[in-house]
C-alpha cells in the first residue's frame, strides 16, 4: 500500500462481485481486450486495453446501476428510481430500469450535451433538466427522491453499485490471466474499488494504479488525511472523473486496496485520446483515457502486462473537436500564429508560399485591419497550420523570422 488507512472491514466482497456477475450475464457484454503494440513498445511489455467504451450504454455505468436497481424490493421498484448525472450514469441507470421494468426519472444539468440527453430519453428514462452544474442536479434528484419516495440511484457511493463495477476485474483476470498492473480512472471510486475487490481477492500480487484528473484529484489529498476531503471548484474535460468528493463507501476499499493514485494534465488527457482513436482506432471519452495518459507520463513506471481500462466512449462530437484540436497541438502538430504583415495586394501570397516551402497546411487564416495598435499600412494575420510534430513547429517558426515576419503569438 501506498497510502496508510484505518483498518475496516470491507462492504463488498469477491462473492457479492461473482454474484454480480451471475446477474448481469445476459445484461452486459464481456467487453473485448485489445492489444496495443504502440503502448506495449512504449511500456517496454505488453499492454492491454478493456475496452468498456464497447459496452452497452457506450461506458461501464451499466453493471452497477444494474445490481442496484436488480437488488430493490417489490415496493422500492413499485416506487421507480431517480438519478443525477450529466451522462453515463443516467444512461446506464435509464437502460438498466427499461430492462427490469422500473420508471426511472434523471435529473441533468440543462448544458449537458444533447447526444445525452438523447440517448437517456432513448433508453426510456424521464429526463428533467435542471441547474447549471451537477451539484445542483443532485441536489435536485434527492429532493424529488424525499418527496416522492423514489429510490435514489447513486452512481458509485454504494456496495450494490461496486460490486457490479467489480465484475470488470473478473473479467480482466479471466482475459489476462497473466497481468501484473491494472491501471483505471478514478472519480468517485466505484470503478476503481469494485476492481480492487475482485482482483486483489484473485491476484493480491497484481498492482493497481488510479488516475485522476490533475483538476479533480480529490484522492490524493483524501488518502493523505484518511477520510474523504472534498476539492473545492473541480475542472477538467474529464467529466466522467470530475468528482470533487470520493464516495464513503469506495473510499475504504480504495485506500485499502489501490496500490497508487497518480494524476494526468489535460495535455496528457487530451495526446492519450487522440493516440486511442489513431492508433487502436476506439473512440474514447477524456476519462477512459486517464489510464492511457497515464501510460505516456511515465511509461517505465509500469510493470507489465497492464491492462489499462478504457472505462467508456460518450464523448461530445463538439469537445472531441476541441480535445483533437488540443491533442495535435500537445503533440505539435497544429501551430497557431500571429503576425503582421504590409496591408498591399499580394502580401498575404508571399506569405503562404514561404509556409508552402515549408510544408505547413494552412488551416485557417483571419485578418485584422482595424485594431489601434497597428500603423497605417501594417494588418495582423491569425494562422492555423497543421504541422508534423514540435521539430516542424520549430522549423516554421524560423522560416517565417527569416523571411522578416514579426511573429507576436
Amino acid at each position: 500500500m501506498s497510502y496508510s488507512t484505518a483498518a475496516l472491514v470491507r462492504p463488498v466482497t469477491l462473492d457479492d462481485v461473482r454474484g454480480a456477475q451471475k446477474m448481469l450475464s445476459g445484461v452486459a457484454r464481456v467487453t473485448a481486450m485489445e492489444g496495443s503494440r504502440h503502448l506495449s513498445q512504449l511500456v517496454g511489455a505488453p499492454v492491454h486495453l478493456k475496452c468498456e467504451n464497447l459496452q452497452r450504454t457506450g461506458s461501464f455505468k451499466l453493471r452497477g446501476a444494474y445490481v442496484r436497481i436488480a437488488g430493490l424490493l417489490p415496493e422500492q421498484r413499485a416506487a421507480g428510481v431517480v438519478a443525477a448525472s450529466a451522462g453515463n450514469h443516467a444512461q446506464g441507470v435509464a437502460l438498466a430500469s427499461s430492462l427490469l421494468g422500473v420508471r426511472s426519472t434523471v435529473f441533468m444539468p440543462k448544458g449537458a450535451p444533447l447526444p445525452k440527453i438523447s440517448a437517456t430519453r432513448e433508453y426510456g428514462a424521464e429526463v428533467r433538466l435542471h441547474g447549471q452544474v451537477v451539484d445542483e442536479t443532485l441536489a435536485a434528484a434527492q429532493e424529488y427522491a424525499e418527496r416522492t419516495g423514489a429510490v435514489f440511484i447513486h452512481p458509485f457511493d454504494h456496495p450494490d453499485v461496486i460490486a457490479g463495477q467489480g465484475t470488470v476485474g473478473l473479467e480482466i483476470l479471466e482475459q489476462c490471466p497473466e497481468v501484473r498492473t491494472v491501471v483505471v480512472g478514478i472519480g468517485g471510486g466505484g470503478l476503481a474499488a469494485g476492481i480492487a475487490v475482485a482482483v486483489k481477492a484473485l491476484r493480491p500480487d497484481v498492482r493497481l494504479v488510479g488516475v485522476q484528473a490533475e483538476g479533480a484529484a480529490a484522492y490524493p489529498p483524501s488518502l493523505a488525511a484518511g477520510r474523504p476531503v472534498a476539492v473545492e471548484n473541480p475542472a477538467t474535460m474529464a467529466d466522467g472523473i470530475k468528482v470533487g468528493r470520493p464516495g464513503d463507501v469506495p473510499f475504504g476499499i480504495v485506500g485499502e486496496l489501490v496500490d497508487e493514485v497518480r494524476t494526468v494534465s489535460e495535455d496528457e488527457l487530451s495526446t492519450a485520446l487522440l493516440l486511442c482513436l489513431e492508433r487502436a482506432k476506439l473512440v474514447v471519452e477524456p476519462a477512459g483515457a486517464s489510464p492511457v495518459a497515464a501510460l505516456l507520463s511515465e511509461p517505465g513506471a509500469f510493470e507489465g502486462p497492464v491492462v489499462a481500462v478504457l472505462s467508456g466512449g460518450n464523448v461530445d462530437p463538439v469537445l472531441m473537436q476541441g480535445v483533437l484540436r488540443h491533442g495535435m497541438a500537445a503533440q505539435g502538430r497544429y501551430l497557431a500564429v500571429r503576425l503582421r504583415l504590409t496591408d498591399r495586394p499580394g502580401a498575404l501570397a508571399t506569405l503562404l508560399g514561404v509556409l508552402s516551402v515549408v510544408d505547413a497546411n494552412v488551416l485557417d487564416v483571419s485578418h485584422v485591419r482595424t485594431d489601434p495598435r497597428l500603423g497605417l499600412t501594417e494588418a495582423e494575420v491569425e494562422l492555423h497550420l497543421e504541422t508534423k510534430g514540435p521539430e516542424h513547429c520549430a522549423e516554421v517558426g524560423r522560416a517565417l523570422r527569416e523571411a522578416g515576419y514579426p511573429v507576436i503569438g
